[in-house]
């Protein structure tokens, strides 16, 4: 390893253990991430149960787990727990998007104020 590679890591090593600044992006980032992480985690976890959902009426209605499981007739209750499982994909991205402006109307004002004083410097 050359000198310049050396310095180059200890800068790095060293980075790793200096306390950081909290700038204003730093914040701005920060208040980006609170509008958005709750709609995101929404809309990943109801959009993943909508899913089983709707493979469990699926596979109901396409395979004998039916019969495995204790349900005589299976196509009419998994094309009911099918349909189920659509509504809840279908709602999911009408649901975030409500989620999503709710929490930008409520910051909204904030990270405007934020970044038109970082823009201005």
């Amino acid at each position: 390893m050359n000198r310049n590679d050396q310095q180059f890591m200890a800068q790095k090593i060293r980075t790793q253990y200096m306390e950081k600044e909290t700038s204003e992006l730093d914040a701005l980032r920060t208040l980006d991430a609170k509008v958005k992480r709750p709609a995101n985690v929404f809309g990943y976890v109801f959009g993943s149960i909508g899913a089983i959902v709707m493979g469990a009426g699926m596979s109901l209605v396409m395979t004998d787990i039916g019969t495995t499981v204790g349900i005589g007739e299976a196509m009419v209750p998994g094309i009911v727990i099918g349909i189920i499982g659509m509504f809840m994909a279908i709602v999911n991205y009408p649901i975030y998007k409500n989620i999503l402006n709710g929490r930008k109307k409520k910051y909204g004002a904030e990270i405007l104020k934020l970044s038109d004083k970082i823009m201005n410097k």
